[in-house]
């Protein structure tokens, strides 16, 4: 028998039986689906945090004080002074591979402007900050390094600040504001970067120089922290190790003595978020996948019932002539049509569930071309892994006793 006959034969027998074809296809349209819209969640998910991971600044390497032992107590991080600015401007001078340094300083303060206030934290920071960060200005300019040498009352301001002291569409710029009884002028509006890949908001806060938080807010001259950003991505092990070095050295750290000092680097971050993402990406496709292989048994249990019902139709045809290849290869086609056209609708129904969820819940979603390759060809396995059995079971009835079926 021609193939095309085989097919012919194989289409008239699922149209004959419509609402079971369909309710059998049903299984594999949602399994495909599924299992689309689960991974375009999850890729979703895991791009958010490396565009969060991002934002927080290009090739992050973070200088932290260390922890001090008073007495067998252990004070936790932060909690000696060892940091200084020259620290970060020895890193920016001996360190091969660095391109900005910012030495930093945070408190947090009830900030007043005319008749409002705000509670904010309160950034001491350096020229480099928004190179380090890659965060733009919406209006006016960052303060110069003139400003943090006489420790300058100058403020750039979030957009969050912006909105509780000014008002959303307020031009802030010239405005007088109060941290602590002193009076700031603000210079410069960040544009908005939203959530940080901690949760925090990233606006609400203000950036003054570093100087006029040791000198006129908190009377130190100490820095909590040191921001660096390597020149190269894939360098920040290297320089990590030469930042040890030169601190040791500055700090006359003997060889045995622990560091006061830690470095994190956003790579550490990442590769954390981003593995914990993709075990969730998976274990929502490999949830998902349950639902194909449901769906592949209702099709091999649809093909058991047909061989059933058709007996006396398969022995009339093998008694006609026909050989049991042919009768296999017409149930098998049968099963594929029914995996493939479900896989198939189950991706167009996968891809319009995925950008709905996305449209009404607001969650981020990435369609793979992948995840859809690979969502249509399990479908298709499927079809012939299930399908084998119950055509299997049909090409191999006796023509006499299938005639004799009742």
């Amino acid at each position: 028998m021609s193939m095309l006959n085989t097919f012919r034969i194989a289409f008239s027998a699922l149209n004959r039986n419509k609402l079971r074809t369909a309710l059998t296809t049903l299984g594999m349209i949602i399994g495909v689906a599924a299992v689309i819209s689960m991974i375009s969640i999850g890729n979703g998910a895991r791009a958010s945090v490396e565009q969060q991971i991002s934002s927080a600044g290009t090739n992050l390497i973070i200088v932290l004080a260390g922890s001090s032992n008073q007495g067998g107590v252990r004070m936790g991080t932060g909690a000696v002074s060892s940091l200084t600015a020259d620290d970060a401007y020895a890193i920016q001078r001996e360190v091969p591979g660095v391109r900005y340094v910012a030495p930093q300083i945070s408190t947090r303060a009830q900030v007043v402007a005319g008749n409002q206030n705000w509670s904010t934290s309160i950034q001491g920071t350096d020229v480099d900050f928004p190179s380090i960060r890659s965060w733009t200005l919406q209006s006016g300019s960052f303060f110069t390094q003139q400003e943090v040498v006489r420790a300058a009352k100058v403020a750039v301001i979030g957009a969050t600040v912006r909105d509780e002291l000014f008002g959303p569409m307020a031009d802030p710029i010239g405005e007088t504001i109060r941290i602590r009884d002193n009076p700031f002028r603000v210079i410069g509006l960040l544009a908005s970067k939203g959530q940080g890949s901690m949760g925090q908001d990233q606006d609400d806060a203000i950036y003054v120089p570093y100087t006029t938080v040791q000198k006129k807010l908190l009377g130190v001259t100490y820095v909590q922290n040191i921001q660096v950003s390597a020149a190269e991505s894939g360098m920040s092990e290297q320089i990590s190790d030469a930042i040890t070095n030169v601190l040791r050295t500055r700090h006359r750290l003997t060889p045995g003595q622990d560091d006061d000092f830690m470095i994190r680097t956003m790579e550490e971050l990442a590769s954390v978020l981003t593995a914990t993402t993709t075990t969730m990406t998976m274990l929502l496709a490999s949830i998902a996948a349950v639902s194909l292989l449901v769906g592949g048994i209702g099709i091999m249990n649809i093909m058991l019932v047909s061989v059933t019902e058709r007996t006396r139709e398969v022995g009339l045809r093998l008694a006609l002539g026909a050989r049991g290849r042919d009768v296999l290869v017409q149930f098998l086609v049968e099963a594929i049509v029914l995996s493939l056209v479900g896989g198939a609708i189950g991706v167009v129904v996968g891809i319009g569930a995925s950008q709905t969820i996305s449209a009404v819940m607001h969650w981020p979603m990435a369609i793979s071309p992948g995840a859809v390759g690979v969502a249509f060809g399990f479908s298709a396995a499927i079809g012939i892994f299930f399908g084998f059995y119950p055509a299997r079971k049909a090409s191999a009835l006796d023509p006499i006793v299938a005639l004799r079926y009742e």
